[in-house]
């Protein structure tokens, strides 16, 4: 309804139109009104003369100035107490006044003899008072203000059950807009939005928008720019739509500027201007709009003409997901992940990914599990990511059952429940690989249950044929000791092979020791020597003792001492003991 300031800002100037008749109260309003553009401490000394004189379009000019701060210090409480005066004395604009400081959760009662305390406290914003609000827009409305009948409408059409009547909401949006109003003619054409079925429908509520917007109503604006972009109710015109979403915006309706904003960055019905663009989005995003602000934060990380700003881009995606936008809420969640201008903190991305799991978003959700398995979730944010899960889990969401069961044997809630993990885990086994993985795990080592390696064994394989790197690195290793099953070292190496070339550091070792001897595969020291330095070059403490020997013996290639001796430095400093042993033995070069 194009806000409710501007409602509680067109009431400060109807009193001194409305009178009583007497041509000498008129005079002495428009004096005061007069007065108030040079010198309001003067308007506000003769509205107190006329508030005491028992003059209800005084009382409310006394109750305006206070609330404005205008010829006196702001002052929620007298200005209600004055305001009430007025409105109880047949004030119609102070009705309206306190109609609209009850639907911002203001009190509209003072009690009566308080008087200003030195020490005392200002009433705080509650909740809307939909009650009394419709109880004063009510009163205007019944005395013939069309800006009351207005506004009447919108309490009625907005309140809760129920007070809530559409009926009538329309009944005095209809009244206010035959008399002129053009908040009314606003009122009567959301009315007809939201019910229209035909062309003709539409069409109707963009005549009634013509007329608001023709007043300048933000609102009426911002929607004749949707109209204009849709071809609904009128002919399609992107041009006159961003004009539309233009002046709208100027008139400080959040949605507009967001969408000129997006205009101008991206030339959409008016020539591209990526500065002006961004001033825009930069309103909406402090006014509130969360999907201005991810973008702002898009557009830093990626610099567009400009060097990246990464500290800009994840103070905008903070605000973002501050309003709500998961998006933005797992972005954060990836750059502490990749530590992208920002140190990498594996635990900071937890709170992230699970700040917006818990706003719904589903793929956050998923890389969280991966932070679940490896431990990283900091405990604090354990119980409400715990209830994301069970919900989405009670659903029928296989991936929430596995986020579930992990949490579950990680103790996310305080002690492990394994037995309620395991159901979960067998549960989600059916779809979801990574719980193949898990569940296989439990029953081969007996957790929460007897154990039975076939099944354990059968399970893992499942996953390892998925293509899952730690499941065919477990495969392997229980093919090499024959455990659940017989062994197969020639299967078990090409399994090593994939996850090593997947990046597995625990396979590079393991290709080099079946291919350095004493398994069931064609022994090829030079290959097992290249592979244990690549695990040891990822820091693999065995690895590196193995490269080490290789190195000292000449295995697979020729010796290098000096290399020998660092290797074995290095596995030593891990704690590897045969290392320092050997260390000691290899002499001085």
């Amino acid at each position: 309804m194009g806000g409710l300031g501007q409602w509680l800002s067109a009431t400060r100037l109807s009193a001194l139109g409305q009178g009583t008749g007497q041509s000498r109260l008129s005079r002495r309003l428009a004096r005061i009104h007069a007065t108030a553009q040079h010198d309001p401490y003067a308007a506000f000394a003769a509205s107190v003369e006329l508030a005491r004189a028992g003059e209800a379009e005084g009382q409310h000019l006394v109750g305006q100035a206070y609330l404005a701060g205008k010829g006196v210090p702001p002052d929620l409480t007298e200005g209600v107490r004055w305001t009430r005066r007025a409105a109880e004395g047949g004030c119609r604009a102070a009705m309206i006044t306190l109609a609209v400081l009850c639907l911002r959760g203001m009190p509209d009662t003072v009690a009566e003899g308080a008087g200003p305390q030195v020490f005392g406290t200002t009433p705080q914003p509650g909740p809307p008072d939909h009650a009394r609000a419709a109880h004063w827009a009510g009163e205007a409305a019944a005395l013939g203000d069309a800006e009351a009948q207005a506004l009447y409408g919108y309490v009625l059409s907005t309140a809760p059950a129920p007070l809530r009547d559409g009926t009538q909401a329309r009944e005095w949006y209809a009244r206010a807009a035959q008399a002129g109003c053009a908040r009314g003619h606003l009122g009567m054409a959301l009315v007809m939005l939201e019910q229209a079925q035909t062309p003709q429908d539409w069409a109707a509520a963009a005549q009634s928008l013509h007329v608001a917007a023709s007043a300048g109503l933000g609102t009426a604006l911002y929607l004749l720019g949707q109209l204009y972009e849709r071809g609904t109710g009128v002919a399609c015109d992107i041009g006159r739509a961003i004009g539309y979403f233009a002046a709208a915006a100027e008139r400080n309706v959040r949605e507009a500027q967001a969408r000129y904003g997006m205009a101008l960055l991206s030339g959409y019905g008016v020539a591209a201007d990526p500065a002006r663009g961004q001033t825009w989005l930069r309103r909406a995003a402090l006014a509130g709009d969360a999907e201005a602000a991810a973008v702002l934060g898009d557009l830093c990380g990626r610099g567009l003409d400009m060097a990246p700003n990464y500290a800009e881009a994840v103070a905008w995606y903070r605000l973002a997901s501050g309003l709500g936008h998961a998006a933005a809420s797992r972005t954060l969640g990836r750059i502490y992940l990749a530590g992208v201008g920002v140190p990498a903190d594996r635990a900071e991305a937890g709170h992230w990914f699970g700040v917006a799991a818990r706003q719904g978003d589903t793929v956050a959700a998923a890389e969280l599990g991966a932070l679940l398995v490896a431990g990283v979730v900091p405990r604090e944010e354990g119980g409400g990511l715990m209830d994301v899960f069970r919900k989405a889990a009670q659903g029928q969401d296989m991936l929430a059952m596995f986020n579930l069961g992990v949490g579950l044997a990680h103790g996310l809630e305080g002690d492990q429940n394994i037995q309620a993990a395991t159901h979960w885990l067998k549960t989600a086994a059916s779809k979801v690989v990574n719980a193949q993985y898990w569940y296989g795990r439990m029953v081969l080592t007996g957790c929460g249950m007897p154990a039975n390696p076939e099944q354990g064994r059968a399970w893992i394989a499942l996953a390892a044929g998925a293509g899952m790197v730690e499941a065919m690195v477990e495969y392997a290793h229980l093919l090499v000791a024959g455990v659940g099953g017989p062994r197969h070292h020639p299967q078990a190496l090409a399994l090593y092979r994939r996850a090593a070339e997947e990046g597995s550091v625990a396979a590079m070792f393991s290709v080099g020791a079946m291919l350095g001897g004493g398994h069931a595969v064609e022994e090829d020291r030079p290959a097992a020597r290249s592979w244990f330095d690549r695990a040891a070059q990822q820091g693999h403490a065995l690895a590196q003792l193995m490269l080490a020997r290789y190195l000292a013996q000449g295995l697979g290639g020729g010796v290098d001492l000096a290399g020998a001796r660092q290797w074995y430095q290095q596995a030593s400093a891990q704690g590897v003991g045969e290392a320092s042993a050997e260390l000691a033995q290899l002499g001085s070069v």
